[in-house]
């Protein structure tokens, strides 16, 4: 077994697929559970705008990483921008296949958070099938179930993963045309929170703990009084 074959073996291990993924309601509809991939996902997808962060949501990659990591969404903190595992197949340029490989291309369903839920859990498909013919949304956007999110824009998104080849570059996923690249850090795209597991297993900060005893503590006063 070759090393190319392992690492795609890891990825596969790392990274499932979703296809019958329950996206789970968290932080009063602030938020989605994806209770395979066990990743919550931001309910508004240009949260940065949306927030009034930023004048449209779209941010170079370091604006958009700075953005995700001073995140504070209901007390939770620890948000990121979705992962890509770059196993360094780029592939060829080739009509509808164009960088068609294992990272870049069209149909990359496996080992990217953004195209996972572009594919496996929204459900939908790329301008170009797998053998490089066009589909049905090859003249409008490829972006057609957005269902239960709101503001996902048909256009692209940062990944916070740096392109292995140059340091300059990172990871994209564009929700229009359904296909992973990687493009200049100084561009500017929209960014996707996302945290890592269940935020209903986050522990309530000590704050609002004290805030609450303080506000049951009142309302013993106030009855006694009576």
């Amino acid at each position: 077994m070759n090393i190319r074959t392992r690492l795609l073996i890891i990825v596969t291990l790392v990274l499932p697929t979703s296809a019958n993924a329950a996206l789970i309601s968290r932080l009063g509809g602030l938020a989605y559970y994806d209770d395979v991939a066990n990743l919550t996902w931001l309910a508004d997808a240009n949260y940065s705008m949306t927030s009034g962060y930023d004048a449209d949501g779209m941010m170079t990659w370091d604006a958009a990483s700075a953005w995700v990591a001073s995140l504070d969404v209901a007390g939770v903190t620890g948000w990121r921008l979705p992962d890509t595992i770059d196993v360094g197949n780029d592939g060829a340029t080739e009509g509808g296949n164009v960088f068609q490989g294992v990272d870049s291309g069209y149909n990359i369903t496996t080992h990217s958070e953004l195209s996972n839920m572009f594919f496996n859990v929204l459900g939908n498909i790329s301008q170009f099938d797998t053998v490089g013919a066009p589909t049905s949304c090859i003249i409008s956007s490829c972006l057609t179930n957005k269902i239960p999110f709101s503001n996902l824009q048909s256009f692209t998104y940062w990944s916070g993963t740096e392109y292995a080849i140059d340091a300059g570059n990172a990871w994209i996923f564009d929700m229009r045309y359904g296909l992973q690249d990687n493009n200049l850090k100084s561009n500017t795209f929209y960014a996707w929170a996302v945290f890592s597991g269940d935020v209903s297993a986050v522990p309530v900060p000590p704050a609002v703990w004290l805030f609450g005893s303080g506000l049951i503590a009142l309302i013993g006063v106030a009855r006694r009084r009576r």
